[in-house]
């Protein structure tokens, strides 16, 4: 199954809101980082290497290779964390622990190991691939600005001085706004190259940095880790169950009871104090049983199980303080997991956008396309929500990622907040 899409990606493919956000700048810092250290990670390597050669013949150069290799694993963690200013689903870590904290044995496995050489080629690629386009991007960006601002120049520094045609002077700030119109262009430019340089360099970390499917460790891990979710969505469906057909049924049962016994009652005239507490007893126990209701509701509900996504997510629109609007007909029964998630991450950005956002409005959007179920919950709201400042959304990032899904929350002060899901339907 392919890669799940990046998170620059997805905000490239909304060009509206991707240039209005914080995701040019986010793109250019880590271009104009790479660039710096691609170039100086190069000139290291170049120098063990020769180094390495030329001191062969004294046995000095075999260890100056070896540090070469070895460099490559910390630059590797190094740049997955880097990687999160663009991309925020962290790459795995590919190497396995070492138990003892032995330096021989670490070095000796670290060697061996097939994760290491493919984050050395990563590494080689830093400086005269991702290093060149970053320094490109950063120079495009630079020179735009410079004419965006060649109005102010000539006002302010150098009137009759500055030629955007060689030999041609720019007499006038008014004449410089074509310069002007000129460098918006550029920057916007700029802010897609950095955006692709971006999504590029995440897919090549996804493929050189992380662990591989083929891995047999990462195959029984990924395994368990569905086996895992098949087990607890059953579980939850199961406690479902025994509460709607169990303590759901008595307390109905009860309910009625106390009912016809309150009727009984009104008869005798010696029994109102006896009608009074009865009648007490059969609004608790409707009491408990509306409790009940929404915690089984809360649990898997069971207009999930037996008509899919779109009316689980529909009956919650319904019984939301804020009008929300529902397009999810397109959407077919899916994989139980796959439903549960879903409707839990819905269920969790409504909930969200009535506590927090002070929407007006809330459209969720649906459909599944080439095999992957794509969601979007949107809000008019106030904006400015972090998905790290609580443990709801983060928990349903991991969750998503045990179905390698994935979670992205876009929500700049001022609004609009939205949150997309992106899940594959099938293994």
């Amino acid at each position: 199954m392919a890669d799940p899409p990046t998170a620059v990606w997805a905000a490239l493919r909304r060009p509206g809101r991707f240039l209005l956000s914080w995701w040019p700048w986010r793109c250019w810092a880590h271009a104009g980082s790479g660039a710096v250290l691609g170039y100086a990670v190069f000139l290291l390597l170049g120098v063990l290497v020769a180094l390495g050669v030329v001191t062969a013949v004294a046995g000095v150069g075999l260890l100056m290779l070896v540090c070469a290799v070895v460099a490559a694993v910390p630059l590797g963690r190094f740049e997955r964390w880097r990687l999160r200013w663009v991309e925020p689903i962290p790459v795995p870590d590919p190497h396995p622990p070492i138990a003892g904290g032995n330096p021989g044995a670490w070095l000796w496995t670290r060697l061996r190991e097939r994760a290491t050489r493919r984050e050395l080629a990563y590494v080689a690629l830093l400086g005269p691939v991702f290093g060149a386009a970053g320094f490109g991007v950063l120079v495009l960006l630079a020179f735009s600005l410079i004419l965006v601002a060649v109005p102010v120049i000539v006002w302010a520094i150098a009137p009759d001085t500055v030629m955007l045609v060689p030999g041609r002077a720019v007499s006038s700030p008014w004449e410089g706004l074509a310069g002007t119109a000129v460098g918006l262009a550029g920057t916007v430019a700029a802010a897609y190259a950095g955006g692709l340089l971006a999504v590029a360099q995440v897919k090549t970390a996804r493929l050189l940095l992380g662990p591989r499917a083929e891995d047999p460790r990462v195959v029984e891990l990924t395994r368990s880790r569905v086996r895992l979710v098949d087990a607890f969505e059953a579980e939850r469906r199961r406690i479902e169950r025994d509460l709607h057909d169990g303590a759901q049924q008595q307390l109905v049962a009860l309910s009625m009871t106390l009912g016809l016994a309150e009727r009984e009652l009104r008869g005798v005239p010696e029994a109102a104090h006896a009608v009074e507490l009865v009648g007490r007893g059969r609004q608790e126990a409707k009491l408990a049983l509306a409790q009940l209701r929404e915690l089984v509701r809360g649990i898997h509900p069971r207009v999930l199980t037996d008509h899919g996504l779109a009316a689980a997510v529909a009956e919650v629109a319904l019984r939301h303080p804020v009008p929300v609007e529902v397009e999810l007909d397109g959407v077919p029964r899916l994989p139980g997991p796959v439903e549960a998630t879903a409707y839990f991450t819905v269920a969790e950005a409504l909930a969200n956008a009535a506590k927090h956002s002070g929407a007006s409005r809330v459209r969720v959007w649906g459909r599944v396309d080439s095999g992957v179920l794509s969601l979007s919950v949107c809000d008019d709201g106030r904006g400015g929500a972090d998905p790290e400042a609580g443990a709801g959304l983060a928990g349903l990032a991991d969750r998503l990622a045990v179905l390698r899904g994935r979670l992205t929350v876009s929500s700049p002060v001022g609004g609009p907040t939205e949150l997309r899901v992106e899940v594959p339907c099938s293994g």
